[in-house]
């Protein structure tokens, strides 16, 4: 059964290539959504996908990419909607 991970991420995460990544991880574990640099230096990330898969990709998210530096993840979880086809950054 897919769900659906809706989360906010701030500290140190923006400039760091942390949409790059998170894109790149996504990918890797199949999942669909996107992700965003919010105006307030957070980054967003939708992801749709198999509860395993999403649970690795929480995982990832609480410690981001090499030079970012996670202070807080606000993760909320509710039921897949189908809508992605793929995970794409988006542009805020």
């Amino acid at each position: 059964m897919n769900k659906r991970l809706e989360a906010v991420v701030t500290g140190y995460v923006q400039g760091v290539s942390f949409r790059y990544y998170t894109r790149k991880e996504a990918q890797h574990l199949g999942l669909t959504g996107w992700v965003a640099n919010s105006p307030d230096g957070s980054v967003r990330v939708v992801a749709e996908g198999p509860e395993h898969q999403l649970g690795e990709f929480s995982r990832f998210l609480l410690r981001g990419p090499l030079h970012a530096h996670v202070e807080h993840v606000q993760a909320d979880w509710h039921e897949a909607t189908g809508e992605f086809s793929g995970f794409n950054v988006r542009y805020l």
